[in-house]
């Protein structure tokens, strides 16, 4: 096999044309991935976490404890299923099922390698693609926070529906921030295919500043920084990771969503959790990290990006990413519902709008001279800097001193204790303790202690 015919990235054309044994495998090795990808990533969460935390974690049950997910799994799908009275039998059994189906399907055009040969056949390694094929990847994750709705709608009880309720928010809030931040992409790429969007990223971008054409990395992580951070905290929102975890909120909502489901079917709700964490790192991974090419000092090497080694630098890739969401979780307290709100609406939003808009400028300005991009760029950004600086600012509030908040404290509020860390003698004692002089005088019959 020519090695330089494996380097080469797939296109829309070289799709369709594998035998039905072919297709079948890779459906089969994407539903593999998903499905092993979640037991390794609980097992991998607990770990970290557990080291996060100076305890040891799993590590009784297999080398290491690599077989405690799938203990646990075997576990959960014997215990008894029990079924409220009051739920909808039919949506209550398939809501799992649809969040589980609508994570693993994204897999299906993520790209996990470039062009390769498999038994005499040349097939790119990625189940397939669209030309649309990013939109796909959107349709599924809003698809699958229905699972979740329908599920808390279903159980029949105040605490999954209050959930599923707050799931519903949750994905319009963050959908619309996800999907803007997609845009910056589609921009850049000219291509919403995601192998088409890997080939994009694989060139060194060339930017001219001043004359002077300075080279660029390719990845859009690095040249759509903004971009890249609210697509980030958008997936760890839509995947209700902490800490946004809001829609099972185990402090308020006792399980959220899936407070009455038991065995098999929560096990089933807990696997579409951890499917689609690793989906949206292999898509952020696509997306952003330039998918299955290597990293810059291992491009060095010409072989890097030919044949299965891709795959590796791929692979590589998600687990850093799955590695963040489970750092997230074990080092941020979960947010209050108004301040994911305001974070999602009145933050990510407008900051999405205008680098989207000053994209837009700059890429309508790339056919310029040197003196007309000097002009487009300087007069918008000293007016929007002589703005900053004489833009009114508030009269910070004074803060109360600690004898003002005693003060104005509410009628029947709590006892306080002292100020002064002088405990006060017990108004039950009658006894009067203090310094005194002792007393030379007989004790009497009608003596009495005072």
């Amino acid at each position: 096999m020519n090695p330089i015919y494996l380097a080469q990235d797939p296109t829309l054309a070289d799709f369709g044309r594998d035998p039905w044994w072919l297709v079948l495998g890779k459906i089969v090795f994407a539903f593999a991935f998903g499905l092993l990808a979640t037991l390794l990533g609980v097992w991998f969460e607990r770990r970290v976490v557990g080291y996060m935390q100076v305890r040891p974690g799993p590590n009784q049950v297999g080398p290491f404890g690599l077989l405690q997910t799938l203990a646990d799994g075997l576990k959960m799908a014997f215990k008894e299923d029990i079924l409220p009275k009051a739920a909808d039998k039919v949506v209550y059994f398939f809501a799992p099922t649809i969040s589980v189906i609508c994570a693993v399907t994204a897999l299906s055009v993520v790209p996990f390698g470039p062009m390769v040969s498999i038994f005499g056949h040349h097939t790119p390694l990625q189940v397939t693609d669209v030309p649309v094929a990013v939109l796909l990847l959107l349709a599924c994750s809003s698809m699958g926070v229905y699972g979740i709705v329908l599920g808390g709608w279903a159980s029949g009880s105040t605490y999954p529906l209050l959930g599923g309720l707050r799931s519903s928010a949750q994905m319009i809030s963050y959908e619309v921030a996800m999907g803007l931040s997609i845009v910056a992409v589609f921009m850049t790429a000219g291509t919403m295919s995601t192998s088409g969007i890997v080939a994009a990223q694989g060139d060194g971008t060339q930017l001219t500043i001043l004359g002077q054409t300075i080279p660029a990395p390719g990845w859009y992580a690095i040249l759509l920084l903004p971009s890249f951070v609210i697509f980030f905290i958008a997936t760890v929102g839509e995947t209700n990771r902490a800490p946004f975890d809001l829609p099972e909120a185990e402090s308020e909502l006792v399980a959220g969503f899936m407070t009455e489901y038991s065995s098999l079917k929560f096990a089933l709700f807990m696997l579409s959790e951890y499917v689609a964490m690793v989906t949206m790192s292999a898509v952020t991974t696509t997306l952003f990290l330039g998918g299955w090419r290597a990293p810059w000092p291992i491009t060095i090497w010409e072989g890097a990006n030919s044949g299965w080694w891709p795959m590796l630098w791929f692979f590589g890739k998600v687990i850093a990413l799955v590695f963040v969401f489970v750092w997230l979780r074990g080092t941020l307290p979960r947010l209050r519902y108004d301040q994911f709100m305001r974070l999602g609406w009145k933050v990510l939003l407008p900051i999405n709008l205008v680098w989207i808009l000053v994209l837009s400028g700059l890429r309508s300005i790339e056919g310029w001279d040197t003196r007309g991009k000097v002009i487009a760029v300087g007069i918008p950004a000293g007016i929007l800097l002589i703005a900053t600086i004489f833009w009114p600012s508030r009269k910070p509030t004074p803060t109360p001193t600690t004898q003002e908040q005693v003060d104005n404290r509410p009628y029947g509020s709590f006892p306080l204790p002292p100020m002064d860390l002088q405990v006060p003698p017990s108004p039950r004692i009658t006894r009067v303790v203090a310094e005194r002089e002792p007393a030379n005088i007989v004790a009497g019959s009608d003596s009495r202690e005072v």
